[in-house]
């Protein structure tokens, strides 16, 4: 498992396909935080990324197990819900 003290604010995710996916806002528990920007048509507030999707921090990059695609699949919600699972407003 990744140490999640290694990632710090501003690092860029990429996906396992080396597609940017978004960048750190900050830790939080065990998930990152995205920032504002990264959160697309949810760009009133922030994105998460489980530290189970991590497969290695590499200089100023944060690289997912996933593609990119893929892992804005697993995004979630704040309080943990996946995104899939809100109504829209």
């Amino acid at each position: 498992m990744v140490d999640l003290t290694q990632i710090n604010e501003h690092m860029e995710i990429i996906g396992a396909d080396g597609v940017h996916l978004g960048t750190v806002d900050k830790v939080e528990g065990d998930r990152i935080k995205m920032t504002k920007a990264d959160s697309g048509s949810h760009g009133d507030h922030h994105h998460y990324l489980s530290q189970g999707l991590i497969a290695s921090i590499e200089g100023n990059q944060v690289r997912l197990s996933a593609t990119s695609a893929s892992a804005l699949l697993f995004e979630e919600e704040e309080d943990g819900g996946a995104l899939a699972d809100k109504n829209p407003d």
